[in-house]
This record gives C-alpha cells, sequence and structure tokens, in this order.
C-alpha cells in the first residue's frame, strides 16, 4: 500500500505525503442515543476520489499548517484532530511529537465527507513513516479508533461496513465504479449538531430517541448486493441517510439542491452524512459532468465536484 518516504527537493529535510480519501455514506441507519451519548450505527462507506494531502516534515516543535479551499476554516493548533493523531502517535512510542505537519485541503471543510477524520488518518501514516516505527497496520486501526468514529474507514478506504460508533470495520466487495457528484453548501453543519436534532425529530415524532426506543441498526442487504453488483441503478434505490431528515430541518435549503440535481438526472440524491453537502449518483462519468455544471449554474450550492468511488484509503505518495 506505501512507497517509501521521499525526500523534499533539497535532499536535506526528509518529507512523508500521504493522500487521504473523503467518503459518502451509502447507508447511514442510526440506531437510539445510548448511555455513554454515542448513537449505535450500521454505517456502510464508500471512499470517492476527493482527497486532502497530509505531509509530515521534522520540525523543532509541533507545527500544524493548512492550504487550499476553506483553509481559514480548519483549525491549525492542537485542537485540529491531525495534531491529536501525531501527539497519540508519539505518546504510544515514548516520542516527541515535534513535527510540522502540513495538510493540503481538497475535501469540503464540515461537509459531512470526513475531511477532519481522512486528515487525522493520514497524519498518523505520514508521521509513522516519517519516524521510522513501522507500526502494524491493526496498531494504527486501533488509534485511528481512538481518535474518532470516521477515522479507521478514512485510514482504509475502499467500502466497509462500520458498526459500533462506526470504527468497527468489514471490509466490502465492490463490483463497479459508482459515479458521484458531490454539491458543497456554503457554511458547514456541526455532526453532534444533527445527532441532537435527529433525537429531537424522534421524540417529536413519538417513536422515541433512546437505544431501548430504537430498534437495532442493521446493514441493508440489498445495498450491499447492489454494491456487489456494481450497478448504479440498484444502488440508487437502496440508499439511505437517517441523518438526513435532521440535516434538512436545521439546512432547509438543502431540500432545493437535492431536487436540482435530480431533475439534472442523478439516480438518486441524499445528504452526506450529518451535511451539509448533497451527494448525487449518476450514471456514468459523463452524466456527472453534466449535473456538477448544472448544480454550479444552480446557485443552489456553492460549487459541485463530479468523482467517482470506491477509491483507495491512506497512501504514501
Amino acid at each position: 500500500m506505501t512507497q517509501p518516504a521521499a525526500a523534499t527537493p533539497t535532499g536535506s529535510t526528509p518529507t512523508v505525503t500521504v493522500r487521504v480519501p473523503a467518503k459518502v455514506n451509502v447507508q447511514l441507519s442510526v440506531g437510539g442515543l445510548r448511555p455513554d451519548g454515542f448513537h449505535g450505527l450500521a454505517n456502510v462507506f464508500l471512499a470517492v476520489g476527493l482527497y486532502d494531502s497530509v505531509s509530515a516534515t521534522r520540525a523543532a516543535e509541533p507545527r500544524l499548517t493548512v492550504s487550499g479551499p476553506d483553509a481559514a476554516l480548519v483549525p491549525q493548533d492542537r485542537t485540529n484532530l491531525a495534531a491529536r493523531a501525531a501527539e497519540l502517535l508519539a505518546e504510544r512510542h515514548g516520542l516527541a511529537p515535534d513535527v510540522h505537519l502540513h495538510i493540503a485541503k481538497d475535501i469540503p471543510v464540515a461537509g459531512g465527507m470526513a475531511g477532519g477524520s481522512a486528515d487525522a488518518a493520514g497524519a498518523l501514516l505520514a508521521c509513522d513513516r516519517l519516524w521510522g516505527l513501522d507500526t502494524p497496520r491493526e496498531e494504527l486501526l486501533a488509534l485511528c479508533a481512538e481518535l474518532g468514529s470516521d477515522v479507521p474507514f478514512s485510514f482504509a478506504g475502499g467500502a466497509a461496513l462500520g458498526r459500533g460508533r462506526g470504527e468497527v470495520l468489514t471490509p466490502l466487495e465492490v463490483g463497479g465504479t459508482f459515479h458521484w457528484v458531490f454539491a458543497v453548501a456554503d457554511g458547514g453543519l456541526s455532526t453532534p449538531d444533527v445527532y441532537r436534532e435527529c433525537d429531537r425529530l424522534r421524540e417529536a415524532a413519538g417513536t422515541g430517541s433512546s437505544d431501548a426506543e430504537v430498534p437495532e441498526p442493521v446493514a441493508s442487504e440489498a445495498l450491499l448486493d447492489a454494491l456487489r453488483s456494481g450497478e448504479a441503478q440498484s444502488l440508487a434505490t437502496t440508499l439511505r441517510n437517517d441523518l438526513q431528515p435532521a440535516a434538512l430541518s436545521l439546512r432547509p435549503a438543502l431540500a432545493e439542491t437535492l431536487n436540482t440535481g435530480l431533475a439534472a438526472g442523478a439516480l438518486a440524491a441524499l445528504v452526506s452524512g450529518s451535511g451539509p453537502t448533497c451527494a448525487f449518483l449518476v450514471p456514468d462519468a459523463d452524466s456527472a459532468a453534466r449535473t456538477a455544471h448544472t448544480l454550479t449554474a444552480s446557485a443552489t450550492c456553492r460549487m459541485a465536484r463530479a468523482t467517482s468511488g470506491p477509491a483507495p484509503g491512506a497512501t504514501v505518495v
């Protein structure tokens, strides 16, 4: 999966750069609120070809910088999940976390596509290679799970079923390439806020919101079959996101974005994760280009990006 770390152009300061993918949840089934404050999930992840790059270079002290779209929205201190990843790995091996991490952003920020989790996964792998630790893959995945629910999948890539909080992964077979368009909204949505709104809507509907009241989520066999077949039309009929009503409640304008993409010819549309990015499954690359153009011209989103999946996980480049 990885290659030897490349040196910087001068050859004097070794730098390791890792590319990490965005994700879309083709199924996000949300259980009730547990006593520990989390929700049980049946979360079917698909990695897609929008990438951040995380570069690690030895430094006299910890430092983090960010470039690219919306870089100003990304924290550049110890609250950044990538910085926490470097600290966690260093602590586990008894090292000082003296590294300069640079994140080149291309995954939408706070867009429901796990950009922050991807950066954490990239930082773990980049620092592991920079420091010559050769930490076993399973141990790196365990560190990912300590950092956040989506981080293990950002590391693994491909397609997987996430159980528990989403961090317990089972790889899934995908029989072909699926083409997507992602419509990026202005501003973000807080994931905790969306989960709280999901609980509120369930209470308002009279179904209850606790794990004793909401059925345990399970993966859709029809959706897993559609992934194995590689048939976009079959997948389109099985897409599901239990957080979508909450995201639409908090950001009603997203409904217009979803409708615009469907009118442009998308096979299916859903809010990606906790939003506010909207995801559109389309038949092929040409359809993706046309749908992205229509969405951009509609002014219902800030921009639209065409890509495909599955994509590989964290990879040294």
